[in-house]
């Protein structure tokens, strides 16, 4: 690698953390986040309503680059048919339940030893996720032992920003002390990662391989081309070399 890079960027869905399958978690989440808003509604009129309505602000989202806070979510995009203290009142909670929804959520087993190997070989490292909690992957990182290797977390749902806009990019290099063309970012989405990173002029893009993104998003036809293309992350300790060394 003949390029200078300081600093390395992480994206966390399906690039650190996967989310598995499991159905009494998930029909833990559905039950209580009934129960929060207090729904009169069938499960499925309920949960088929949300899927809906959260298709229609993702598409917003992925249109305007920009995300909206937890609060605004639910109170403007998921639930603004129900009584708005309420829903406002347990925003947050809804939002991780609505994530728990889907599944399970966990790292991926060479995350650490991963993290551990490109912190002794000097690197300095941060995660920009897209992202609509502003708590769940704060939380991972503490529950998880992992915090102490991220100098700097930007969060979509906490600074509006949204990739691929090469901003978001920006402000975590600001954030962090390191030029753009210095930083290196590992993500799984072939568009809008690869899209976004190079965007923002950094010296490296590096695309973890996860077949179920790369297959949906082919169809948006457009077509960028990363550094490397990885299938573990453990692959990153032979492309970044040791800098302390």
């Amino acid at each position: 690698m003949d390029k200078d890079i300081q600093t390395i960027f992480f994206d966390v869905g399906n690039t650190l953390r996967i989310v598995l399958p499991d159905q009494s978690f998930i029909e833990a989440a559905e039950a209580e986040l009934m129960k929060l808003t207090e729904t009169k509604e069938t499960h499925d009129e309920f949960f088929e309503k949300l899927e809906s309505r959260w298709k229609a602000y993702r598409k917003l989202a992925k249109t305007s680059l920009i995300d909206c806070s937890e609060m605004e979510l639910w109170m403007q995009y998921m639930l603004p048919d129900y009584d708005p203290e309420l829903i406002a009142s347990h925003a947050s909670r809804l939002t991780r339940l609505w994530r728990d929804h889907d599944g399970r959520r966990v790292a991926r087993p060479d995350v650490r030893e991963t993290l551990e190997g490109l912190d002794r070989k000097g690197y300095t490292m941060g995660i920009i996720a897209n992202t609509v909690t502003e708590t769940e992957i704060p939380d991972w990182m503490v529950t998880d032992h992992v915090a102490h290797y991220f100098k700097t977390t930007i969060l979509s749902s906490k600074v509006r920003l949204r990739k691929p806009d090469p901003e978001i990019y920006y402000l975590a290099c600001r954030c962090i002390g390191t030029k753009p063309e210095n930083c290196a970012y590992v993500g799984d989405n072939p568009i809008r990662d690869v899209e976004g990173t190079q965007a923002a002029g950094f010296g490296m893009m590096i695309r973890l391989d996860e077949p179920d993104t790369l297959n949906r998003e082919k169809a948006t036809g457009k077509e960028f081309t990363p550094d490397y293309v990885i299938t573990s992350l453990r692959e990153l300790l032979d492309i970044f070399p040791d800098r302390k060394g």
